[in-house]
């Protein structure tokens, strides 16, 4: 098979104009939405007048419109006069169709050696010219080796920034070049521990950080963007599989939350290695521990009889958080206390979230809770109006006191006409009425509503 062939170049021409890079310094700001901005100082060695300069180890999958180049030593002496982004990556076919015309040597399983002039390989067989005139089509699974004299020209073994740049300050430079890049995300998840009867929760949060980019980004300093940036975007679709790696960090490193323009930014206090199809995780905060309000509800319709669990906490300081939390996964687990083993009991996304405001997050069904609504009557009060009345039965089947929040949503313009219950309008279509329940009993929630169509 190709994949097993040994490439093999008798003359190796590649050469880089400068090479010198003594000390390196990466930073990585990464945001949620597939994107990462680099910043890449490093040391080199800049010749006198006009030159190529070649900078490797950048991303794969790098924005070239978006790269800055600067000298730090001497920015006034230093113009980019042009810049090009090398991506033809060298590999087996790219180099079989390059030699396309011109002669190589292979060996076949047997130790056979073959010469000539290749004429064609369309994937299953190369096609020879042989110096004696003949023709010789060789399957690629019976290849163990080509040789080819050199490198063709045009591929590279990196992607590869170029710049013709003219400088009047030769010596060794500071340079800082960044850019953008895609295949890089990040994103939050929580684990949370119910405690005390569901009256408390154990919060832990970590981050992920996906490297799908094309480069390692070696000890880099490493920063957070949680928030929705706008982007232009344009319409390409680009099909890639990596193999990935996970790696959770054993230290806990610490980030520091602050305000950035109109998002949030998190700042790890430590520098952190980011490799190619890796997935990094870091904890986000220590646990903490934050009380917490079980929610029954029950969004009314004819075909619902499913009563949804909802934990539900404030995101501030006194109750233990405090903090903007990025958006991302929470699982919730519970202790038995038969064996103190945590159990999963259910998980829900949470949005970006300030400080101060509250958090529900939905767990599942209730088992033991039943609820049912039918349509009583209705009946037409003019010619766009109409009047419908409704009941809600609800019934706890669990061996405690219970609340239920139905919530009801009604389009048009209406008016509650009577109900059973107290209600809170929660917004221009949606209402809800605080239900309790006994232990073992039931409870029927009944309204008439008059709408008037739009």
């Amino acid at each position: 098979m190709i994949n097993k062939i040994r490439l093999i170049f008798t003359i190796f021409l590649f050469t880089a104009i400068s090479v010198f890079a003594q000390k390196r310094e990466v930073a990585v700001t990464v945001y949620n939405d597939n994107l990462a901005v680099i910043k890449d100082v490093r040391q080199l060695e800049l010749k006198a007048g006009a030159s190529e300069l070649r900078f490797r180890d950048v991303a794969a999958r790098i924005d070239p419109t978006s790269v800055h180049f600067k000298s730090l030593t001497a920015p006034d002496k230093v113009i980019i006069a042009e810049q090009n982004y090398e991506y033809d990556l060298v590999n087996s076919n790219k180099i079989l169709q390059k030699y396309l015309d011109k002669s190589i040597s292979l060996t076949t399983e047997q130790d056979s050696l073959f010469s000539g002039k290749l004429l064609s390989d369309d994937g299953s067989f190369v096609t020879l010219q042989r110096a004696s005139g003949g023709i010789k089509l060789i399957s690629k699974s019976r290849i163990v080796s080509i040789n080819f004299p050199e490198l063709p020209e045009g591929l590279i073994t990196h992607p590869t920034l170029v710049w013709q740049i003219i400088n009047q300050n030769a010596g060794v430079h500071q340079t800082e070049v960044s850019y953008q890049t895609e295949g890089m995300n990040w994103h939050a998840e929580y684990v949370a521990i119910a405690k005390n009867d569901d009256s408390s929760l154990e919060i832990n949060s970590w981050v992920s950080i996906d490297n799908r980019s094309g480069a390692d980004y070696p000890d880099a300093k490493l920063k957070l963007i949680a928030g929705d940036v706008h982007r232009v975007r344009q319409p390409i679709i680009r099909k890639q599989r990596f193999d990935e790696s996970v790696q959770m960090l054993a230290a806990r490193p610490e980030f520091e939350e602050k305000s950035f323009f109109e998002y949030h930014m998190y700042t790890l206090n430590q520098r952190s290695t980011i490799k190619n199809n890796q997935i990094k995780q870091l904890s986000l905060f220590p646990a903490t521990e934050t009380s917490v309000k079980k929610i029954y509800t029950f969004e009314a319709s004819k075909s619902a009889t499913e009563v949804r669990v909802n934990l539900e906490f404030k995101n501030s300081k006194n109750a233990g958080l405090g903090m903007a939390l990025p958006a991302g996964k929470v699982r919730v687990y519970k202790e038995d206390p038969a064996d103190h083993s945590l159990e999963f009991v259910g998980e829900d996304n949470l949005k970006h979230t300030p400080k101060d405001e509250k958090v529900r997050l939905y767990l599942g069904n209730a088992f033991d809770i039943v609820a049912e609504k039918n349509l009583v009557e209705k009946k037409p009060t003019g010619k766009h109006e109409h009047e419908e009345s409704w009941q809600v039965n609800i019934r706890n089947h669990k061996e405690e006191l219970i609340e239920v929040i139905v919530i009801e949503n009604i389009y048009g313009f209406w008016k509650l006409k009577q109900s059973s219950h107290p209600y809170e309008k929660e917004s221009a279509e949606k209402i809800n009425f605080a239900v309790k329940i006994p232990a073992n009993s039931e409870a029927t929630v009944s309204y008439t509503i008059e709408i008037t169509k739009k």
